[in-house]
């Protein structure tokens, strides 16, 4: 190898860090984490894409910046070796041996001399022309400009918008474009900046432009120098130590909700957490209402004792180290003195007038222009919820009175101000006014579950009131043709599936579901309703099993169940859940065994069969015309069987039913060897296809077993 070769193969073998920032104008703080880790999945996967190896990929999100890097970067692609077949020899050469046009097209397409083409033999003996080559890997620095650049285009950005007189689009307005490799500035241009050497530092304690030469020292020049921690894992880690250790000295303990958390490190570069107080009169609010106020609107942290009781305490977490803190936390106690004064009127206010004094009001509230008013909804609720309690065990009145109330605090002036406690204040505001407290927490429930993993409710009035306030929704949106399509679901319709699904199975309530879903769609105030009500519940139910579908097929290597397992039993139509279930179990673990698999494959052979012979089928066995005797055993088989399936069916006992079911494999697995069922004979034919539709008919009272592959 010479020198100079030897060269060129070290700089190929070269690795070198990559780093890219973007800096911007305040990033939306609930989303800055999710477009943190969509930018560095984005740029891993297209650098694995372009056949770039690489090393750890890190990433960092401030409220004005994003940035990656790439640990090792290789310099170039590898190299890789290319094989083509071409045409055959016998069309690339005429009987005097010149080219023809197919072989210098085919020559010439890989730039090549004709006559430095290989061959290569196929299995049958052909020869065909064979290009072999090398194709060198294109260098790093020209691919990563347009890798940066597909990275954000494919960013989860709801909606983009553009600054100044440019083109460039992005979330916010971008400012500065930081892009080396090593210690190479990239070339290029992204949303309209071309890349250089600077990042900036924290806005008020560090505004100057810092020069980065190195992707490495990075995040340890924007931290000693630039007053920012550039890293959102950190900076969350740091914002919950100093919360935890300033709530220790107040002896308490922060509540440090997960996405309170995030939402507050999305907020600052240099975090300094502060203490505050208020005045102790306010911890007579309810304790949701000092939580929201503290936390979902001033993004503070709430602090309770050990006993579980809010303290009049609270830590906000401020984006500058300020010589005089003092002045910061006294400005956040003014600001949060006024918000509580604000909810302890509203929580006076409401108590003057009880919740069922506000029913009537609820007919002034529009729920959906072509659906009416709340007041009309409340009482579909009503009627729904009280044709459900039955399979939830709810004592019927006391499930009447919390349908009418449970919408009843939309009206009062603290769910005006804090709508996220819809619910919760009428708990409280139907416990001050005397109703049951059954009555008063089935309030608070009937809009459980609110989102994945969130509570369900924990009484049988609760069950009763949240279906029928969800399959209300459901029923009336898709009545009015407005269900969800691709992302959009502007009505929260797949969460109110899911809400569904979860107190039917979760709670194991007996509901038959197809007739709940008729009478949602039937009590919805259109004209045309009851001509439609049995489509639109066909619609329902169909949406509410294929959130069903997700939901298993999301726990699939857990619970063995495939797509093709839940179209089986979905072909059954169950009514209930539960029955839905319970097939769904029985035929994972029937499959496991050998002849479920032979069993499933033979009934697909006999949908093939019958789906061919349309018309020409017996309606019922004549045990005169069994001649073979793999057919009449078949067939005493089956009648053997019909009283013990049956009642194995009735009891929802699938597992013992389908072992009934497999103890036919010998008889089937005969009759397939020995009987022709396309006899000649017309009579005969017809028989035997009779005796395998009842074959498939007591598969098909659990499962359409011809679904399932094989």
């Amino acid at each position: 190898m010479t020198q100079a070769a030897a060269v060129e193969d070290d700089a190929r073998a070269e690795r070198r860090d990559f780093l890219v920032e973007l800096g911007t104008e305040e990033l939306p703080p609930k989303a800055l984490r999710t477009l943190e880790c969509a930018f560095a999945e984005g740029l891993h996967t297209r650098a694995h894409q372009a056949a770039l190896q690489f090393g750890k990929v890190e990433s960092f999100a401030t409220p004005r910046r994003l940035a990656v890097l790439i640990r090792r970067l290789a310099a170039h692609q590898p190299d890789q070796r290319i094989s083509r077949r071409g045409p055959p020899v016998r069309a690339s050469f005429d009987a005097a041996g010149v080219p023809t046009r197919a072989g210098l097209a085919f020559a010439s397409s890989v730039g090549a001399a004709l006559e430095s083409l290989g061959t290569e033999r196929d299995a049958k003996g052909s020869d065909y022309l064979l290009y072999e080559g090398l194709k060198r890997g294109a260098p790093t620095v020209g691919l990563l400009p347009a890798l940066v650049q597909e990275a954000l285009d494919a960013l989860p950005i709801p909606r983009r918008m553009r600054w100044g007189a440019g083109e460039a689009q992005f979330v916010r307005p971008v400012h500065w474009l930081l892009m080396l490799f090593g210690s190479e500035l990239l070339p290029g241009s992204i949303l309209g900046l071309s890349a250089g050497h600077m990042s900036y530092g924290h806005r008020f304690m560090a505004p100057q432009a810092l020069r980065i030469d190195s992707p490495g020292t990075y995040a340890r020049i924007l931290q000693r120098r630039g007053k920012v921690l550039a890293s959102f894992v950190e900076r969350r880690e740091a914002i919950r130590t100093q919360v935890d250790s300033l709530a220790a000295q107040l002896q308490g303990r922060a509540l440090l909700g997960a996405a309170l958390l995030d939402e507050v490190t999305a907020l600052v570069e240099w975090p300094v957490a502060i203490a505050g107080q208020f005045e102790a009169r306010f911890l007579s609010l309810p304790r949701e209402v000092l939580i929201s106020t503290l936390q979902a609107h001033q993004r503070y942290f709430a602090l309770e004792n050990a006993a579980g009781a809010l303290l009049p305490w609270f830590i906000t977490i401020s984006n500058i180290d300020s010589p005089s803190p003092e002045l910061i936390r006294a400005g956040n106690e003014r600001v949060v003195r006024p918000r509580l004064a604000d909810a302890e009127f509203f929580w006076q206010q409401d108590r003057k007038q009880p919740l069922a004094a506000r029913l009537p009001g609820l007919a002034a509230v529009t729920f959906q222009a072509q659906l009416g008013s709340q007041a009309a909804r409340t009482q579909r609720i009503e009627t729904l919820g009280v044709s459900i309690a039955g399979s939830t065990g709810a004592e019927i009145a006391a499930c009447r009175r919390a349908a009418q109330l449970c919408k009843c605090d939309l009206l009062t002036a603290m769910v005006g101000e804090f709508p996220e406690l819809q619910g919760t204040m009428g708990r409280y505001y139907a416990l001050a006014d005397g109703e049951s407290p059954a009555v008063a927490e089935a309030i608070r429930e009937h809009y459980l579950p609110r989102g994945a993993g969130d509570a369900l409710p924990d009484s049988a009035i609760g069950d009763a009131v949240a279906l029928a306030e969800k399959l209300d929704t459901l029923a009336g949106i898709f009545a009015i043709g407005q269900k969800p399509s691709g992302t959009r679901d502007p009505f929260g319709l797949r969460r109110a599936a899911i809400g569904v699904l979860r107190i039917v199975l979760e709670h194991r309530l007996e509901l038959d579901l197809p007739a709940v879903l008729l009478h949602a769609a039937r009590l919805q105030p259109l004209a045309d309703v009851s001509e439609r009500a049995a489509g639109i519940g066909v619609e329902l139910y169909d949406f509410l099993l294929e959130r069903l579908r997700a939901q298993y097929l999301e726990r699939a290597e857990e619970n063995g169940i495939s797509t093709e397992m839940f179209d089986a039993v979905l072909a059954t139509r169950p009514a209930s859940l539960l029955d839905f279930d319970a097939r769904l179990r029985a035929l994972v673990g029937f499959l496991k065994r050998p002849e479920g698999l032979s069993l499933a494959a033979a009934n697909k052979r006999i949908a093939n069969i019958l789906r061919k012979a349309i018309g020409t089928r017996a309606p019922h066995v004549a045990p005169e015309l069994l001649r073979e005797a793999s057919e009449r055993a078949l067939h005493d088989a089956l009648e053997a069987l019909r009283s013990p399936l049956g009642s194995a069916i009735e009891q929802r006992d699938y597992g013992a039913a389908l072992d009934l079911l497999a103890s036919l494999k010998p008889a089937v697995d005969q009759f397939f060897e020995r009987v022709l069922v396309n006899d000649a004979d017309a009579a005969l034919r017809e028989n035997r296809l009779a005796l395998l539709s009842q074959l498939r008919s007591l598969f098909c009272d659990i499962a359409d077993l011809s679904r399932l592959p094989g």
